[in-house]
C-alpha cells in the first residue's frame, strides 16, 4: 500500500482485496484471466476471450466516504454495438443483493489500440459498506488499483451468501453483450440479486459445447450451480444436437446432484423456425434427463424471457440483449435459482 492524496491505494489482489470470478490475477505480470494459462494451451481457440476479465469482482468492507480507482487497460478497442462504459468499463455497486445500489462507472473516453490508465473518485458517503467492483468485459485488464481516505477504515467483505460459484456457460450473450455496462449483464444481475459468487464462461462465437470444456466445469472444484445457453453459438442444429446432451452428461457424470439448468435463446423472433428446432433439442437433453429420475435439472424457455410487449426493444442488433433485454433475462431466471440455492429445491 502507499498513499497519495489523502488515500491510502492499494493495487488488487493485495489484501483485504478479494477477488472473484478469475483463474488467474497475477499484479506483477499484470495478467487478469478467467480461464488458467493451462486451459488457454489446450484450447487456444479460447485464448484472447480467455484472458478477458470478464464476470471477474473485487470485493471489499469500507467506512471511507470517498473512493478512488485507478484501471489500466491493454487498450479499449472499439465495440460496434457496445459503449466503452459497457465494452472496456469496470462499475462499483454499495452493498449486496437486491439492496445493492451502483455508484458509477470507469472507463475510457475515447478509443484506442495502445495501453491507457483511467482514474476516477466515487462519493460512497458515510458509513461501512460493502463495496463490489464488476471488472470491465472486452479489453484486457493489466492492473487496477483502488484506495480508500487516509483515516478510514478497510476490511474484506464478509463471504457471499452462496460462496460456491454458479457457473454459467454460453454465448456472448452470457459474456454481456451488448450491456451499456457490465454489472447490467444478465450474469451479473442475477448473481447480485442472489448475492452469489460466479464464474462467467460465456465466450463470444467460441463456446460450441466442446467436452474439454465440459470436463472443465465438472473439475472445478466448488460448484453450487451449473447454468448453460450456448445454443447461440453452435453453427447449426445438427451441432447443437451432437454436443449439449453429451455436454451435459459429462457435467453429470462428475457432478450426480448439481442443479443444472438449461436455457434456450431469447432472441427467438429472428429466425423462428430455426429457434424452434434449437428450442427442441435442449428440451430433449432436459426430457432424457428427467425420464431417467434426474430431478436436478431444469429447463427454461429463452423464447418467453423478453415478453410479450416491447420485444424489439430489448435488443441492440436483434440478436443481443441491451440492458432491458438482460433485465428481463434476469428476472426469469433469478426465481429459479433462488429456490434452487435458498427455497424448496435447495437439498432436493
Amino acid at each position: 500500500m502507499y498513499r497519495q492524496e489523502g488515500f491510502t491505494i492499494a493495487q488488487i489482489p493485495e489484501p483485504p482485496f478479494q477477488v472473484y470470478g478469475l483463474a488467474v490475477a497475477d499484479r506483477e505480470a499484470g495478467k487478469f484471466y478467467r480461464l488458467p494459462e493451462a486451459m488457454l494451451e489446450k484450447m487456444p481457440q479460447y485464448d484472447f476471450l480467455g484472458r478477458r476479465s470478464v464476470g471477474g469482482r473485487v470485493r471489499f468492507a469500507t467506512d471511507s466516504r470517498r473512493i478512488l480507482i485507478r484501471m489500466t487497460l491493454d487498450a479499449c478497442r472499439e465495440d460496434i454495438n457496445i459503449p466503452p462504459s459497457g465494452s472496456a468499463g469496470a462499475d462499483v455497486y454499495l452493498g449486496t443483493g437486491k439492496s445493492a445500489a451502483f455508484l458509477g462507472y470507469i472507463a475510457p473516453g475515447v478509443h484506442s489500440d495502445k495501453r491507457l490508465t483511467v482514474e476516477k473518485i466515487f462519493t460512497k458517503g458515510p458509513g461501512d459498506g460493502v463495496v463490489t467492483v464488476n471488472l470491465p468485459r472486452n479489453d484486457l485488464l493489466l492492473a487496477l488499483e483502488i484506495g480508500v481516505e487516509e483515516d478510514a477504515g478497510l476490511w474484506p467483505a464478509p463471504a457471499y451468501r452462496t460462496p460456491d460459484p454458479i457457473v454459467f456457460y454460453g454465448s456472448s450473450i452470457t459474456e454481456g453483450g451488448c450491456a451499456d455496462r457490465v454489472g447490467c449483464s444478465y450474469v451479473n444481475l442475477v448473481s447480485r440479486w442472489l448475492d452469489a459468487d460466479f464464474w462467467n464462461f460465456g465466450f463470444s462465437g467460441k463456446a460450441r459445447g466442446e467436452p474439454e470444456f465440459a470436463r472443465y466445469i465438472a473439475s472445478l472444484p466448488r460448484v453450487s450451480a451449473f447454468v448453460y445457453d450456448y445454443d447461440h453459438n453452435a453453427p447449426d442444429v445438427s451441432h447443437l444436437r451432437a454436443t449439449h446432451e453429451a455436454f451435459f452428461r459429462i457435467v453429470r457424470a462428475a457432478r450426480p446432484a448439481l442443479p443444472i439448468v438449461m436455457l434456450s435463446r431469447p432472441d427467438a423472433d429472428k429466425d423462428p423456425a430455426d429457434a424452434a428446432q434449437r428450442r427442441q433439442v435442449i428440451r430433449e437433453t432436459f426430457d432424457h434427463a428427467a425420464a431417467a429420475g434426474d430431478r436436478r435439472v431444469w429447463f427454461l424457455d429463452g423464447g418467453t424471457f423478453f415478453g410479450p410487449e416491447g420485444r424489439t426493444e430489448c435488443t441492440v442488433d436483434g440478436t443481443h440483449p441491451n440492458a432491458l433485454g438482460f433485465m428481463r433475462m434476469a428476472r426469469s431466471l433469478y426465481p429459479v435459482l433462488e429456490r434452487i440455492l435458498y427455497g424448496e429445491d435447495a437439498h432436493a
